[in-house]
């Protein structure tokens, strides 16, 4: 999978999450800059073919360096010979991430919406910690999502309804 098709499918790429790769006797992170870089090999592959040019040699991804924040004010950087934490650290993440969106509209939008939530201690994204059964059936039936899905008027569905949405089930006169 060195160029990275499926196998028995060279016309069939594999990247990002779904491709499990070793290079150097160790996997490869399933992180986002594996995935563009394997992105960009791919569309080097497809445009040699198209072109009738020989393909580029194997798939070698290459590791610019890590950046985590680990909570307000403090993340941690590596980028191989420097190394760094702290607020600086955040600060560089921060403009980061910003960097690699696409558009000037996203980078302003989002750097308004990052200043607002830093200034007024709003909290980010949290995290799913459990599964709800009821909230995800009235989202499915259009209870709060999904417009026009229902539930069948009869049969086994309008039972399945009452027990999970806590309405009772109509009666079928």
């Amino acid at each position: 999978m060195k160029r990275l098709t499926a196998p028995r499918h060279p016309d069939v790429f594999v990247i990002g999450d779904t491709a499990a790769l070793i290079q150097d006797g160790k996997p490869l992170p399933g992180i986002a800059p594996a995935a563009k870089q394997g992105g960009i090999y791919a569309a080097k592959v497809i445009r040699a073919g198209v072109l009738g040019r020989p393909k580029p040699p194997p798939f070698r991804y290459r590791h610019y360096g890590a950046l985590a924040t680990i909570g307000r004010n403090s993340a941690v950087i590596d980028f191989g010979r420097i190394r760094m934490k702290g607020r600086l650290a955040w600060l560089i993440w921060s403009m980061t991430h910003i960097y690699f969106l696409i558009g000037a509209r996203n980078r302003l939008l989002v750097t308004l919406q990052w200043l607002f939530d830093y200034i007024t201690f709003t909290r980010g994204a949290r995290l799913i910690a459990g599964f709800d059964p009821v909230a995800e059936q009235r989202s499915a039936w259009g209870g709060d999502g999904f417009a026009g899905c229902r539930p069948a008027a009869s049969g086994a569905g309008s039972a399945h309804v009452g027990r999970f949405n806590r309405r009772p089930a109509r009666s079928q006169t």
